[in-house]
């Protein structure tokens, strides 16, 4: 025996009674420092939603405890790596024997390393084998470890441990990790060919797929003693096994929401399991409702879509598809965090100002016809979606039809920079100002994101009220951005201008006139709802809530590229009904109470434009009939100059006195107040300026309140106008 060798075994026999040099670690420590190589993202039910990788250095699953690994794993890991494996104490002396005595021989024997020992060698990295394998003094040290492992653990503690630690082929690190990627399932599933072949694959992780096979076939015998094996079968299915990489580095139903869960959890250098408050059913409902329904429309060139679902009352994110998936060439793009013009989705926010400022009521009458309206830039001319144009008609019916005409006549009448600022105090900023997008900000000019509009929403929903959105079941720490950044559940809309609106969009007599009375925007329950799609048909949108949910669909191409003949009823709406139907297929959803200060009234319209209604409005903008402007009920009074806002510079070279603002308002019986201090009677008036800002508004003969504007006077007008 050459003189090292024997050296070797006589310090092994003596390591073996040096008794514990070191202590070790427990079981349920290593079970709970073990860390997997993907993170896992949850439902709010602890159900899993998406794996991601997270560690490119090596492929590990999750720790599977013993029970949940397949009986014939556990016999042909025994049977191939340590046979005697329940009968010694860590060192199996008799295969130590075989193998010094075949080193004198030079014939070939099984190793005599241990399962336990093979774990010990695992769980200390100054016990790993290197390139070159263990030298002397590892071996002594696997030696003591593996006997002091079976001292403290017990034989199944030993087993799962070491299936959980050891190393099979390439980056595959633990039995989970190899089930699913080289058998697609998981180990309580590997059947008896299966579980040779990860046996074989302990003993020489990456030899040809010939060397495995004829390993895994002698393990096969060994399992079936007597019968016959099928070696050649055995090949090919190894051969074939050894190729598969299914998997994926990222894999589940919810990637876009998993990546922006995981981010701040990665960043602070943590890999750990993420609940978030999805619902995994509705998940994966809304996924696959939205790829059949892009399936559908195939050849009007549409391959993607996105989808939020929002609970109303929590704020809390229940569904979120970024992506249409393998049907999308931009899969990695997040439709619902992306930019894009939300075209007549922005209406209902304009018309709920207007109404709120009173410049509107429900059953206002506006002029749907051509119009030119003069900008900087030159003349504005919009267009209905149909090239048609309907006349007069009711604020409800402009709103419910998407028409226009109207709305931009409102938006003249609210201005864009007031619109802009209500945007944002719905939670909807905006990127430029609202002189930036003018008049068009009234069709949805400016780009937001469906996350944000789908909120926007929820605040009309809320009664007026804007809340941030959370899509993680724990609490946020302050240092992460929330999704939104908004105020929480703070007054942004007046709430008796958010029911009318909803009343409106939940009207199906009302959008009749563009939708036709049996659209698919109609529920079997209470639910108001506005498409939109914008410029060039390159965005389609459905965005409408319940009593409890608020859903947003945007259909579209990632791309940018234009859609061939997809509408609002045939493009997102579809899909919206199918979520709206799945949420409420066993509960039920009732229309909202109003809230104090409207008045219900019957209202007729001047020339049957309009057949008769009952009618939500404001408390004091009421009144039963309605006719074309020109007659005294044309519509509540208003301040028509200057707009909400205006900042007036005072020329220090024209003496104040001589620089006179002009107010203008239409209706009958007005007074003019600014700052609290009645000025003026009559429907228009002049005003000397006095720098600083100021409130005007216009009031009736009781002193009630009918329309008010801020202004901001600047300039050096005090000491001129004092020294006279």
């Amino acid at each position: 025996m050459p003189r090292t060798r024997a050296a070797l075994l006589a310090l092994t026999l003596l390591a073996a009674l040096a008794g514990e040099a070191q202590a070790i670690a427990s079981f349920d420590e290593v079970r709970r420092e073990f860390r997997p190589s993907d993170a896992r993202v949850l439902d709010r039910h602890g159900e899993l939603l998406q794996r991601v990788r997270t560690d490119p250095q090596v492929r590990r699953g999750q720790w599977i405890a013993l029970a949940e690994v397949s009986p014939a794993l556990r016999t042909a890991m025994v049977l191939s790596e340590d046979k005697r494996f329940y009968a010694h104490s860590g060192v199996d002396w008799r295969a130590v024997s075989a193998a010094a005595w075949g080193n004198v021989w030079n014939t070939r024997t099984r190793g005599a390393s241990t399962i336990t020992m093979q774990l010990a060698g695992l769980l200390d990295d100054d016990l790993r084998r290197g390139g070159g394998g263990r030298n002397l003094t590892q071996k002594l040290g696997q030696t003591v470890a593996a006997q002091q492992l079976e001292r403290h653990w017990r034989k199944d503690q030993i087993l799962e441990a070491y299936l959980n630690s050891v190393p099979f082929r390439g980056e595959i690190v633990g039995i989970d990790a190899l089930s699913r990627t080289l058998f697609g399932k998981a180990p309580h599933g590997l059947d008896a060919r299966e579980a040779a072949v990860a046996a074989a694959l302990v003993r020489a992780p990456n030899a040809r797929p010939a060397l495995v096979e004829q390993r895994a076939c002698k393990v096969m015998r060994a399992m079936e003693v007597g019968a016959k094996v099928d070696c050649e079968a055995l090949d090919m299915f190894a051969s074939a096994a050894l190729q598969r990489r299914g998997f994926a580095a990222n894999e589940g139903i919810a990637p876009h929401l998993a990546l922006r869960a995981l981010t701040p959890a990665l960043s602070r250098g943590e890999r750990e399991e993420i609940r978030t408050t999805l619902r995994a059913p509705l998940q994966r409902f809304a996924l696959a409702t939205l790829q059949r329904h892009l399936r559908e429309l195939r050849g009007r060139n549409v391959e993607d879509g996105a989808l939020v679902v929002l609970d109303n009352a929590s704020g809390e994110v229940l569904a979120w598809v970024g992506s249409s998936g393998e049907l999308s060439r931009a899969a990695e793009v997040d439709g619902v965090l992306a930019q894009r013009q939300p075209g007549s989705t922005l209406k209902p926010l304009l018309y709920a100002q207007a109404i709120a400022e009173r410049r509107l009521t429900a059953a206002s009458l506006l002029d749907d016809s051509s119009a030119q309206i003069s900008t900087a830039s030159g003349l504005y001319i919009p267009q209905n979606y149909d090239r048609q144009f309907k006349g007069h008609v009711s604020v409800r019916t402009a709103l419910a039809a998407s028409l226009n005409v109207p709305a931009v006549r409102t938006l003249v009448m609210v201005s864009p920079a007031s619109f802009a600022r209500q945007l944002r105090a719905a939670g909807l900023p905006l990127a430029q100002n609202g002189d930036y997008y003018g008049y068009s900000l009234a069709l949805g000019s400016a780009e937001v994101s469906l996350l944000g509009l789908t909120n926007a929403y929820r605040t009309l929903a809320n009664g007026g009220r804007v809340g941030e959105t959370q899509f993680l079941m724990a609490r946020v720490p302050p240092s992460q951005p929330s999704p939104r950044g908004g105020r929480s559940n703070s007054p942004a809309i007046d709430p008796r201008a958010a029911f009318i609106v909803g009343d409106i969009l939940s009207d199906a007599n009302a959008r009749a006139r563009t939708f036709g009375l049996d659209s698919v925007l109609g529920t079997r329950f209470w639910s108001a709802v506005k498409t939109g799609t914008s410029k060039d048909m390159r965005d389609n949108w459905a965005i409408g809530w319940s009593e409890r949910y608020t859903v947003g669909v945007w259909v579209g191409n990632a791309s940018g590229a234009p859609m061939w003949e997809v509408s609002g009823t045939s493009g997102a709406a579809p899909v919206w009904a199918e979520l709206m139907g799945f949420l409420h297929r066993s509960e039920a959803s009732r229309a909202p109470a109003p809230p104090p200060g409207l008045v219900r009234l019957r209202v007729r319209f001047g020339d049957e434009l309009e057949a008769a209604r009952d009618e939500w409005f404001i408390a004091g903008t009421e009144q039963p009939l309605f006719a074309i402007p020109g007659a005294a009920a044309e519509s509540a009074p208003r301040i028509t100059a200057p707009s909400d806002g205006t900042i007036i510079a005072l020329d220090p070279d024209i003496p104040p006195r001589h620089q006179r603002v002009r107010f203008e308002a239409e209706g009958r019986d007005l007074q003019w107040r600014i700052d609290g201090k009645l000025f003026a009677r009559s429907g228009s008036a002049q005003w000397l300026p006095w720098p600083g800002r100021h409130v005007v508004e216009l009031v009736d003969a009781r002193g009630q309140v009918l329309d008010q504007i801020k202004l901001e006077v600047r300039g050096a007008g005090v000491k001129r106008l004092a020294a006279k």
